[in-house]
């Protein structure tokens, strides 16, 4: 099987990718937070293990994906209050509409998606083995993880405690032992929602619930640990602490953090509000060219956005779908038989290209390096195609490669013209069916602005005694 290298933001380093158990993968990525609409920096952790898992499928190896839903939660809560709402309504909203981007993106579900309302009882368990092991202790309604208890905390964000204990990110709380000591339940406040507890009624604290459902769906040690390089402090690092403390076992073996999406230099974040929504996006641009941006640059790189982005990037993404859509077309029409020695040749090169891709995608899953070489076999077929060289090896060869690369693993590719004709034809019907309707019920403004719309789109509607007809 082919060996792959996985930077392991633990270890700092690349290494070599050894799953737990042979040929299954397992994953856990932190999800999202569901309180308002999902942008980009939602979809980029999605559309990268999105691929991930396609390509380590392609290898051979069985996965089994699990994302979280925090949906018990301070800014959750806010919203809810500020519009009324009960909390678990409005992120139920907001999961759906994160769920239908993701779709209209192309991203396969995962295996399961873990709400923390519905984990409850496996927090509180995993609390109150922290609590009897001694690693945390309650205070009030309270209940805070020790981390002094912990020696290795600090070893994902290779920060010293002591330097922790003197900056100013932890709130001074006289109930705390410790200031760097992190809560692992909350004490019920006034219009909150809340559940019963051994230390009374409250809440989970936010990073106690990856442990509980990553323990509960994948065990107690797993492959990969995703989420975005934001994530690694604080909260993957007390994910670390509290779960290998409660389990004595190494939580994650490959711990694989993405860059940001920064709009205009920032981070894109909701609480900043400088965000754009996927969903209209993908009223704007094909998910192809969406998902093309995501990953044109290496998953731990940031990426930037601004307007004319997607605009700017268009002609390369429509430069691997004509070439597809160009041997579609050629195939039909290729000559079989004995190959010639430009045939040989370009065969051969076809191999070596798409040995650097698998290569490539082996290295850290590069997808900016993987595009590279998608690029190069578009410019080696269409050279082969200007020889007027018409091998139906070569063509076949050369798109299988683009359709299995840019299509089934990276997802870039659009509809294929067949189906978009289709596709086409279904809807212009649907319109002169409305269209008709419109008609007899005379409502002629209405009809006569469908016929416009489309006579502007480069459609014209002919009137015939059988029945509209149109054509292009």
């Amino acid at each position: 099987m082919t060996k792959i290298q996985v930077y392991n933001t633990l270890s700092q380093t690349k290494e070599e990718f050894v799953p737990r158990e042979p040929e299954k993968v397992s994953i856990y990525v932190c999800g999202v937070t569901p309180y308002s609409d999902t942008h980009l920096g939602h979809a980029r952790p999605s559309v990268v293990w999105d691929v991930i898992k396609r390509f380590l499928r392609m290898l051979g190896y069985e996965t089994y994906h699990v994302q979280n839903f925090t949906d018990v939660d301070d800014k959750i809560i806010a919203r809810s209050l500020e519009e009324g709402v009960p909390a678990l309504e409005l992120s139920k909203h907001y999961i759906a509409e994160y769920l239908a981007s993701m779709d209209a993106l192309g991203v396969e579900r995962a295996d399961v998606y873990p709400k923390v309302s519905e984990h409850m009882s496996e927090i509180i368990e995993l609390v109150d083995a922290l609590v009897q092991k001694e690693h945390a202790y309650s205070a009030g309604g309270d209940v805070f993880f020790h981390v002094a208890s912990f020696p290795q905390y600090g070893k994902l964000s290779k920060q010293k405690l002591e330097e922790l204990r003197q900056g100013t990110r932890f709130d001074v709380d006289p109930s705390k032992r410790d200031p760097a000591d992190f809560a692992l339940w909350k004490e019920a406040k006034p219009g909150e929602p809340s559940w019963v507890s051994p230390w009374g009624e409250g809440r989970p604290g936010w990073h106690i619930e990856c442990s509980a459902m990553s323990l509960k769906y994948l065990g107690a040690a797993f492959d990969f640990h995703g989420g975005g390089n934001d994530l690694i402090f604080p909260h993957h690092e007390n994910e670390i602490a509290q779960s290998e403390a409660a389990t004595d076992k190494e939580l994650a073996r490959y711990w694989v953090h993405n860059g940001m999406v920064n709009f205009k230099d920032a981070k894109m974040s909701k609480s900043i509000g400088n965000v754009i929504s996927v969903k209209e996006l993908v009223k704007r641009y094909p998910r192809g060219l969406l998902r093309f941006y995501l990953l044109s640059t290496h998953y731990r790189s940031s990426l930037e956005f601004y307007d004319g982005k997607l605009d700017e990037m268009r002609r390369g993404w429509s430069r691997l779908n004509d070439a597809v859509l160009n041997l579609e077309s050629d195939l039909p029409h290729a000559v079989q038989g004995e190959l010639s020695d430009l045939d040989r040749e370009t065969l051969q090169t076809l191999d070596r290209l798409e040995r650097d891709l698998v290569a490539a995608l082996a290295d850290d899953f590069n997808t900016a390096m993987a595009f590279g070489f998608l690029f190069d076999l578009v410019r080696e077929i269409n050279a082969y195609r200007h020889k007027q060289a018409n091998q139906h090896e070569v063509l076949q060869k050369a798109l299988k490669i683009l359709k299995l690369y840019a299509g089934d693993i990276l997802g870039v590719l659009h509809l294929e013209q067949g189906e978009r004709d289709g596709l086409v034809d279904s809807l212009l019907d649907v319109l002169l069916g409305l269209r008709e309707e419109l008609r007899r019920q005379k409502n002629f403004t209405l009809s006569d602005q469908i016929r416009d719309q489309l006579s502007r789109l480069g459609v014209t509607i002919e009137d015939t005694p059988q029945g509209p007809r149109w054509k292009v």
